[in-house]
């Protein structure tokens, strides 16, 4: 499903307009970015948990040359799906 049909099942399932339902989508994931951009996170009862963690820098190789390379750390988002959607699958 790509953010096109999610649109439409959720103006489908609210009974509202695809307009309204697009900026609904749009307000819903600008909250969780600003809210992952603080290090905070998120939590949706039933579905699950957006947060942040921190990678730590590593050793890598260039696949084409087989030369070690640094990655730098980085923080990066993770979800951490609910019980109640673990159940579901």
């Amino acid at each position: 499903m790509n953010k096109t049909e999610l649109i439409e099942h959720i103006a489908k399932q609210a009974d509202i307009s695809k307009a309204a339902a697009g900026r609904a989508l749009e307000a819903l994931i600008g909250g969780v970015k600003s809210t992952l951009k603080k290090s905070d996170s998120v939590s949706i009862a039933g579905f699950g948990t957006f947060a942040v963690t921190k990678r730590k820098a590593r050793t890598g190789r260039n696949p084409r040359t087989g030369a070690a390379i640094k990655i730098k750390a980085a923080k990066v988002p993770k979800f951490r799906p609910g019980k109640a959607l673990r159940d579901a699958l």
